[in-house]
């Protein structure tokens, strides 16, 4: 009698133990898949590139050191995306400065810090909008994606970022030579000044100032 009743009890601590460890792998999976539907849902929030259409002549490629014959041009018009499927359109009817990043670019990586502050000491001249474009992306070289880039490096939320196609459209389209590159258009859409690689925020915004009048 004592021995059946040790041979019961051994059998339900068995069957508790076999089906806790099967109630602790079936909650495993369940927070796998959760934990991995949450990171595909994020991905499928976020692109990279975006088609982007090109309004208007574009502009030669710029020559650093020579005379810019970009100057007095209008400017094409993009229309494209931010990498969240935001529509962003380069309208002209106010100053807008683009700022082409890469995200490779160590050059940039230097840049942008520098654009962020100018942002938070208030030093962004007056009436100037300004809109990044992220181009030259590719997922096999450093610093991919260049969302995330951005994100970490706290860009301006109230500077839009249009997500460039795989083919540089908008880059092309503006004549892009090398990276950072800057092109400050008038309140009429046409090119005040296009620069190429890193400048100082002081000089930069003095640039805009002197160029513009503002």
């Amino acid at each position: 009698m004592n021995s059946q009743k040790i041979n019961s009890s051994g059998s339900n601590k068995t069957f508790w133990l076999v089906g806790g460890i099967v109630a602790a792998i079936a909650v495993m999976a369940i927070v796998a898949i959760a934990s991995q539907s949450g990171t595909d849902e994020v991905a499928q929030g976020v692109d990279e590139f975006h088609a982007v259409e090109v309004s208007g002549d574009v502009l030669p490629v710029y020559a650093d050191g020579a005379a810019d014959k970009a100057v007095g041009m209008t400017a094409p018009i993009l229309t494209g995306a931010g990498f969240t499927g935001n529509k962003i359109v380069t309208t002209p009817g106010a100053p807008t400065l683009l700022v082409f990043l890469a995200h490779w670019c160590p050059h940039c990586q230097r840049e942008v810090p520098l654009l962020v502050q100018w942002n938070r000491d208030g030093l962004v001249p007056s009436g100037v909008d300004v809109i990044g474009v992220a181009t030259s992306s590719d997922p096999a070289s450093p610093n991919f994606p260049p969302s995330e880039w951005l994100a970490r490096e706290e860009f301006p939320a109230l500077w839009p970022v249009m997500a460039d196609s795989g083919e540089k459209t908008a880059a092309n389209a503006f004549g892009v030579s090398g990276f950072p590159f800057f092109v400050l258009l008038d309140s009429s859409g046409k090119v005040a000044f296009r620069g190429s690689g890193e400048i100082e925020m002081q000089v930069l915004t003095e640039i805009i100032t002197k160029t513009l009048g503002v």
